[in-house]
């Protein structure tokens, strides 16, 4: 049994259910992430864990202790909110020293212990000040000093990154991590970003319409989606539609290389092959060959979207620092067998 486990655990609003049937184990120290759209229940499954919203059915265990009908306080769990939730009229020290001050903590204790979650999070400088006089990263870190200075068994991030800008957003992941294993508190994340959950997590989450479709590593989440929902929401997805016959996927009257499992003879497939799988090349010297109808400069990559006879294809190339075909350009397609995988439509395993 993991550290935190969930199990069977629902949570229904009237006639809709929002969380249904979820289990889970996260281990002591791990970072996990609940990756899905809006509206999947992924927050309500946070909220379960944290105590703020009553699970109709399931149960939560920490550590042995079965916590689904303690109340918030009792948990003891850190929690960080999308909108900070920093007292305005405290400073950076008083913000962080507030849980230890309602636990009762000694002043000489309190202040060692702000001291130090304040040099961990790179605050000390700023310790005297208001959140009105900070960044948005900086009352970030706040937040997250805030919740760990409790010690917590477990630390909640709903949506932490949200309101940061792109530039700083993707520095502040890996600062999160870096925090996170510096401490090494179990942390659930919520997030709908995809590259925020697969840079900073051991394990990502997948839920869709209440329940969570896939538990994997980032990598192998990639590499390997376990539905075509998944598929397309981690990262960019090339869904060719083909018809299974003699073993492989047809499209066009052309047979496209894939692994698959075993599929019946004439059944209707998708073919799932990420732009970065695919190598452009001179007409005529690949599968297939198509026209270059656009194409996108990303700073360290181009994207093409590419027409071919089985539809228009995305594909991603490195930027090498030389300007690669133009919009009009003749050229082929290839990828490896092994980088694209066939699953049927509604979703079966690929």
């Amino acid at each position: 049994m993991g550290f935190l486990t969930l199990q069977s655990l629902s949570k229904a609003f009237g006639d809709f259910t929002a969380v249904r049937d979820v289990d889970l184990s996260v281990d002591k120290g791990e970072f996990v992430s609940l990756l899905g759209p809006s509206g999947c229940g992924k927050t309500t499954t946070l909220q379960m864990i944290a105590g703020l919203v009553e699970p109709t059915q399931g149960t939560i265990t920490l550590d042995g202790r079965d916590i689904t009908r303690e109340k918030p306080n009792r948990r003891g769990l850190g929690i960080v909110f999308q909108s900070y939730a920093l007292f305005p009229h405290m400073t950076v020290a008083e913000n962080v020293a507030f849980g230890l001050e309602m636990r009762k903590i000694g002043k000489a204790e309190r202040d060692r212990r702000v001291a130090e979650i304040l040099g961990l999070v790179h605050l000390s400088p700023f310790a005297a000040r208001y959140p009105r006089q900070l960044s948005g990263g900086q009352r970030q870190r706040v937040a997250i000093a805030r919740a760990l200075v409790i010690k917590p068994p477990v630390l909640l991030l709903d949506e932490p990154l949200s309101n940061l800008d792109a530039k700083l957003r993707e520095e502040m992941q890996f600062e999160l991590r870096r925090i996170q294993r510096s401490v090494g508190t179990t942390t659930i994340m919520v997030t709908h970003d995809q590259a925020e959950a697969l840079s900073i997590s051991d394990r990502v989450v997948v839920m869709e319409q209440g329940r969570m479709t896939q538990i994997d590593a980032p990598y192998r989440l990639y590499e390997r989606p376990a539905t075509a929902f998944i598929s397309s929401f981690v990262g960019k997805m090339n869904s060719i539609d083909a018809v299974w016959r003699g073993g492989r996927a047809e499209a066009a009257g052309l047979a496209l290389p894939a692994e698959a499992g075993s599929l019946p003879e004439g059944a209707t497939v998708t073919v799932a092959v990420r732009p970065e799988k695919i190598l452009l090349g001179e007409a005529g010297q690949g599968l297939f060959d198509g026209t270059v109808a656009s194409r996108f400069f990303l700073g360290s990559y181009w994207l093409f979207n590419v027409e071919t006879p089985v539809g228009t294809v995305v594909v991603s190339l490195p930027n090498q620092g030389a300007e690669p075909v133009a919009e009009g350009a003749a050229v082929s397609l290839r990828w490896q067998p092994e980088s694209a995988a066939v699953a049927a439509p509604a979703g079966a395993a690929a």
